[in-house]
């Protein structure tokens, strides 16, 4: 079945000049590298928001036959759309639910995550409804106050949980608030609240098989928090979560985002650029069109900042970022219609970094990936299982 969040490369086999190029086997690589930095524990790699913009079913496929035990998505529609494409791997969606979806859950085989109380029950009663057992991992709050129930009145839930008598208590977790920041303590606190609700459920009887904490952040600097599974989200996809998280050196970017050049113009001194006439050479330029602007994520914020890779060098964007094309500024140098230009990968040696997009939008990486949006086609290097 084809992939919703990521449309073909091609429309009658014409390729739109601005599109993505995603290496599944620096994926593969890289999933395989962080196992070995986990020593061995189970990765669950993180594939919400259409895998962090690298396509939410190639990327699942491919994992899945790589070996991956457990993937995790935020909301049940991404759990649903892996089912109908095939893929039987566990699946737990970590976002919160309501009442009138657990069903879903339940018939497509997806893991629960129960925050509280009241959302287990609503599991436990729909499982029996439906004649099925209902897998679920129970989410504790240990400081992030999004979902969950809070680590210091954790009892209840461990004492619905041994009560549920149609629900397998799987697993249980929290989610880490700092971890990739550096010099932080908020992590070994965190991890102290969730060991107490661990050792407080064990005294009521209760043992989930699958604990897990770590998030990028915590696999890459918290090694302490690793305990049965970690969740790498955006280092899954080569990047680092914050600015003093290190990846390890064999984890590399695994996508390219790239455009061509369309039009070449020579502009006068004292002739502005682009919408606003924000920006006006000072002396005669040459100005190369690219066919892409916001309208596909390359935000309009970045105007005036932003730089792309042209023949190996990097070129300032200048005059504001349209809907769907900006201007290049290139000097006097050359360029021709077709030619290759990098918005986000590597090119003769330059480069543009998730986190040099991010600084120019005033964002962060993880916003600039998922922002990539589904006007540009995926192009898939690599094994795509079936």
């Amino acid at each position: 079945m084809a992939d919703l969040h990521a449309p073909t490369a091609a429309t009658d086999g014409v390729l739109r000049p601005t599109h993505l190029r995603v290496d599944l086997d620096r994926i593969a690589a890289n999933y395989h590298a962080l196992v070995a930095h986990a020593g061995g524990r189970m990765v669950m790699p993180i594939l919400k928001a259409n895998a962090y913009g690298h396509g939410l079913v190639p990327v699942a496929r491919r994992l899945e036959a790589e070996g991956a035990p457990y993937l995790g998505v935020a909301y049940v529609e991404e759990g649903i759309l892996l089912r109908r494409a095939g893929v039987r791997a566990p699946v737990l969606v970590l976002g919160g639910i309501l009442g009138d979806q657990v069903p879903l859950f339940i018939e497509h085989d997806l893991t629960l995550t129960a925050s509280s109380v009241d959302k287990l029950r609503a599991i436990d009663a729909a499982a029996a409804a439906m004649g099925r057992r209902a897998r679920v991992h129970l989410k504790v709050d240990t400081g992030m106050e999004r979902i969950g129930v809070h680590w210091y009145s954790a009892a209840a839930l461990g004492e619905a949980a041994l009560a549920s008598e149609h629900v397998d208590i799987e697993g249980a977790y929290s989610h880490l608030a700092r971890s990739d920041e550096s010099g932080e303590t908020f992590t070994a606190e965190q991890l102290a609240r969730f060991q107490r609700v661990l050792a407080e459920w064990e005294e009521q009887g209760l043992r989930p098989r699958i604990r897990h904490l770590a998030n990028s952040g915590g696999l890459l600097q918290h090694p302490e928090t690793w305990l049965d599974m970690v969740r790498p989200g955006i280092a899954l996809y080569g990047v680092p979560p914050g600015p003093g998280c290190a990846l390890p050196p064999d984890v590399r970017p695994a996508l390219r985002w790239l455009s061509r050049v369309v039009y070449f113009k020579v502009v006068q001194p004292g002739s502005p650029v682009s919408y606003g006439s924000t920006w006006v050479p000072e002396q005669m330029t040459r100005i190369v069109t690219v066919p892409v602007g916001y309208g596909d994520g390359y935000f309009r914020a970045m105007s005036g900042r932003a730089e792309v890779v042209l023949g190996g060098r990097r070129y300032p964007v200048v005059g504001r970022i349209c809907m769907d094309q900006l201007m290049v500024d290139i000097g006097w140098d050359s360029a021709f219609n077709g030619d290759e230009v990098v918005l986000l990968g590597e090119q003769g040696g330059a480069s543009v970094g998730a986190g040099d997009l991010a600084a120019w939008a005033g964002t962060i990486p993880y916003e600039v990936l998922t922002n990539i949006n589904t006007r540009v086609p995926r192009v898939y290097v690599g094994a795509v299982p079936d």
